[in-house]
């Protein structure tokens, strides 16, 4: 690997540590404000809703500058989420804020992989970056857990300064401020991000006029043989994993009777194993077969219906390492094979930002039905049963879909695995 793919590692590490750690800490700050248990859950879809919003802007935005001042200028709106959240805007609102910062950052740091690096390094560089950004999860929720938990936040709220009245006098304002510098150094590391010699996409004067564009673009990715089946893939994965994430915090509360502090650890949990079924799968997949792994995503739906049969929590953990291993080895290699269609078919900033207008969409869509469903009355056990059967489900018709690509397309489904496998060999 280059040596600036290491920085570019270093940079993301630190802005999801920090993403992660925030999501916990706003949790706890409207558990405090007493609001009620649907705010909670909106803040997944929250986060996402500037990724949607932008999509059709952001890939052209990325294609359009060196991609360390994207990721640079992406942190510090992050930023101003955080003081947003410290200084009194509503939780939901100042996340959605994070979350513009995140949706800019996302084309930048996936799409300058297919510039820095060659197609025979894809899925091993997708390994590396999805492995670390799992970590960043696990280290993350831990982080935030401890941050808002009773023994850290105690020595935070007692640093005084002289003459000086910060206001901060709660645990989740305490750890926000912790988390403003986490974002900082992320913003450091971009200024160390090398240039490439890709050569930029000018943006067009008129911004409206890449709305169609940014149709176009999503059309090609869904048309192409191989592209839709990696696109349905990636966008059913984050869409279900994205929510996960809050609905292990309310599974470990209803079923455990967990803290955010104690139930954090869980979620952590699940990114293990995530972590670990990532490097596996770039070390043991090849670019060519890369839907090979698309059975797995329906035992994945299958094991996330059998967490509602456990409540124990010695039972609970290696269940959920296994459950995040079998996630982490389905999504690398299908991330790759749609970088790898995307960036020769339109682009690599263009193509992150369809793949993240489908996958953010999908974490709206079901994170939206997750809120209104607990508003209504819906427990966690039902929204994990409910999660469960639209994953194995829908991988079924994916499974389906490519099966019959292979019969009835197969011309053009081995010319596409042709390509991607001599790119594998001569990238």
């Amino acid at each position: 690997m280059k040596r600036g793919f290491f920085t570019i590692m270093s940079a993301q590490f630190f802005s999801s540590l920090a993403d992660n750690a925030l999501f916990v800490a706003a949790v706890q700050l409207l558990r405090g404000q007493g609001a009620p248990t649907w705010q909670q859950a909106a803040l997944v879809p929250m986060f996402a809703l500037f990724y949607v919003v932008l999509a059709p802007f952001v890939g052209a935005f990325a294609d359009a500058r060196p991609k360390g001042q994207v990721m640079l200028l992406s942190n510090s709106i992050k930023v101003v989420g955080c003081l947003l959240m410290l200084f009194g805007t509503h939780p939901l609102m100042a996340y959605a804020v994070v979350g513009l910062g995140a949706a800019a950052y996302s084309p930048a740091k996936y799409g300058i992989l297919t510039e820095l690096l060659p197609a025979s390094q894809l899925v091993k560089a997708n390994g590396w970056i999805e492995g670390l950004t799992i970590s960043s999860i696990i280290l993350g929720v831990l982080l935030g857990g401890q941050l808002v938990g009773p023994q850290i936040s105690s020595q935070l709220l007692g640093f005084d300064f002289p003459l000086i009245d910060t206001g901060i006098n709660t645990p989740p304002a305490a750890a926000i401020c912790v988390l403003i510098f986490v974002y900082l150094l992320a913003a450091w590391f971009n200024t160390r991000i090398p240039l490439t010699d890709f050569p930029l996409r000018p943006m067009p004067k008129q911004l409206l006029s890449l709305l169609p564009d940014f149709w176009h673009c999503n059309v090609r990715l869904w048309r192409d043989r191989l592209g839709q089946i990696s696109l349905a893939t990636t966008t059913l994965f984050w869409g279900v994993s994205g929510n996960l994430r809050y609905i292990v915090l309310a599974w470990a509360a209803a079923a455990l009777g967990y803290t955010v502090t104690q139930a954090s650890a869980l979620v952590g949990v699940v990114a293990i194993g995530t972590a670990v079924g990532a490097v596996a799968a770039s070390l043991r997949m090849r670019l060519e077969h890369a839907t090979l792994v698309l059975p797995l995503g329906i035992a994945m739906g299958i094991l996330v219906i059998l967490l509602n049969f456990i409540s124990n929590v010695w039972v609970a953990a290696p269940f959920l390492v296994l459950l995040g291993g079998l996630g982490g080895f389905l999504v690398v290699p299908m991330n790759a094979l749609l970088q790898h269609r995307g960036h020769n078919l339109m682009g690599s900033g263009r193509s992150i930002a369809v793949q993240n207008f489908n996958e953010q969409a999908c974490i709206l869509g079901l994170g939206g039905f997750y809120s209104l469903s607990t508003g209504m009355g819906l427990s966690a056990f039902g929204a994990i049963t409910v999660f469960g059967v639209v994953v194995a489900g829908f991988m079924w018709v994916i499974k389906r879909w490519h099966s019959h690509n292979c019969v009835a397309h197969a011309a053009d489904v081995e010319y596409l695995l042709d390509i991607a496998r001599n790119d594998n060999m001569h990238g």
